[in-house]
């Protein structure tokens, strides 16, 4: 993640006043710790992570930033598997940063995820200018087209696409 897109996310989740947010691709922790930066201080961030290990190193990243344990629930496994157990609308903030295949499938998931006035976010979406290029692209590259489409077209969102990083798709849930 560049600089820019981890300054973006902990400028969102202050503006959101966000206490609880989930996260989709735990990875290093480098989101995490952007995005505990920007919440709430008794704000809790819920990262879901298909790799167990991933989240024992950003276990201890967050640890070494100076988050207590209790400012993070880990949940390992497929995202599409543990998003449905989350709550209806118990979330301020979702930020996508897992399987660009599906992408489209956080979306719905999202929506049902964040509460009035939520922000989802999804990052690398520029997937490295390709979704700008009108030549043939792989699979991935369509998925994200699909998604920008799909965003821009639902009347329950109000999208911006910021030019940070690989670029980040962010829409207010109305």
């Amino acid at each position: 993640m560049s600089p820019g897109t981890g300054a973006a996310l902990r400028l969102l989740a202050a503006t959101v006043g966000a206490k609880a947010v989930a996260e989709i691709g735990t990875g290093t922790g480098v989101s995490g710790i952007h995005l505990l930066h920007g919440m709430r201080p008794d704000g809790v961030l819920t990262t879901v992570d298909t790799e167990p290990e991933r989240q024992q190193f950003a276990r201890q990243a967050f640890r070494t930033a100076g988050f207590a344990s209790n400012r993070a629930r880990f949940i390992p496994g497929r995202a599409l598997d543990v998003l449905p157990r989350l709550a209806d609308s118990g979330y301020d903030l979702v930020f996508c940063d897992g399987d660009r295949l599906e992408y489209l499938d956080y979306l719905a998931e999202s929506l049902r995820l964040l509460r009035p006035g939520g922000l989802v976010c999804f990052e690398g979406v520029f997937s490295n200018g390709r979704t700008v290029d009108s030549g043939p692209q792989p699979t991935e590259v369509l998925r994200q087209r699909e998604l920008l489409r799909a965003v821009r077209e639902n009347q329950e969102l109000v999208p911006s696409l910021l030019p940070v990083g690989d670029g980040l798709l962010c829409a207010v849930k109305r």
